[in-house]
């Protein structure tokens, strides 16, 4: 019989990924399904107050000091840009177009932090491999959207596509502020207070929206209530944990191969458990979006005095509100 240390650092290394890749791969089915019965707004509103709170409590009371008022104001900046935009607009777009397509346009996210670090003033120039990437990712999704994409559905919902995008943009813009903020160094702590925060205004914004008018709890399908309930506390709680340990004990190029695993997981639960097309041409468009991506992302090398190469310092680097962090 195997012997398994379930105590041992690979076991739970491996326990984290397997976390990781199929988790976070499932919220975008997960929340198709929430969207059935629940309003956006206050599905996802509801969802990132509580796995924030969860987050920020469980730091709390592990022995990190409460953050300054200043700490609250430009963690909620991030949950603003993060969730409010990001999340918001990811979810909307569920709602009219396929959770597999979904997946793979949130996957060409650096693409979007690419070009904000290069067209600012002062911006930085990239090399020629991301220069590379940038053009790939261009033929990717140009394949992904354009005509003949041969799905037997109705056809693709460019206004779905357009909020995708705007998502896309938010998090490009609150990853590239994050890296420069002054949040708590707890990262669970900062973790929680950008959920949390995120989390309130979306619903407030479910209020002005007047969702709840007409909204029966009772009404709420079991599915719908297992979405929510997963996404809490599968994809915002148990996941994230799990991403923060491989943080911790996996180089940066392993960690940021979920990004390259999560659209295969998206498109293949969406076809298998929501019917969604999967055609040659997406096949295709995946491939291509997904070398850019890796074209875009892949570690940096410098070189020093004595001849010898190492990954760079910014390359080496992960933290909350990176684009390598991107998830559902």
């Amino acid at each position: 019989m195997f012997n398994i240390d379930l105590k041992s650092d690979k076991v739970r290394l491996f326990a984290a990924f397997t976390a990781v890749y199929l988790i976070w791969g499932s919220t975008y089915l997960a929340i198709r399904f929430g969207l059935e019965c629940l309003p956006p707004f206050l599905m996802s509103g509801a969802r990132y107050l509580i796995a924030g709170a969860v987050l920020y409590l469980y730091a709390t009371r592990n022995g990190v000091k409460h953050p300054t008022a200043g700490q609250w104001f430009r963690a909620s900046i991030i949950g603003v840009l993060l969730f409010v935009l990001g999340n918001g607009g990811v979810v909307i777009a569920a709602a009219t177009i396929p959770s597999g397509l979904v997946s793979l346009m949130v996957a060409a996210m650096p693409i979007y932090v690419v070009l904000m670090q290069w067209l600012r003033p002062g911006g930085i120039v990239p090399g020629r491999f991301t220069v590379a990437g940038l053009m790939v990712g261009v033929i990717g999704m140009a394949l992904l959207l354009g005509p003949g994409h041969g799905s037997s559905s109705a056809p693709i919902d460019y206004v779905g596509v357009l909020w995708v995008t705007l998502a896309s943009l938010g998090w490009a813009a609150g990853s590239l502020y994050a890296r420069s903020a002054k949040l708590p160094e707890s990262q669970l702590q900062s973790a929680g207070m950008q959920t949390a925060s995120g989390g309130a205004i979306m619903l407030l914004i479910s209020l002005a929206l007047g969702e709840h008018n007409g909204f029966q709890i009772a009404e709420v399908s079991t599915k719908s209530w297992l979405a929510f309930v997963y996404l809490i506390v599968f994809g915002s709680i148990v996941a994230f944990t799990a991403y923060l340990y491989m943080i911790k004990n996996a180089a940066p190029t392993r960690v940021s191969s979920y990004a390259y695993v999560n659209p295969v997981v998206a498109v293949f639960l969406g076809w298998a458990l929501a019917g969604e097309a999967v055609t040659g041409q997406t096949i295709i468009a995946s491939a291509v979006i997904l070398c850019a991506v890796w074209l875009i992302t892949r570690p940096k090398k410098i070189q020093f005095a004595d001849g010898q190469n190492s990954t760079s310092k910014e390359s080496r680097r992960i933290k909350v509100g990176d684009p390598s962090t991107v998830n559902c």
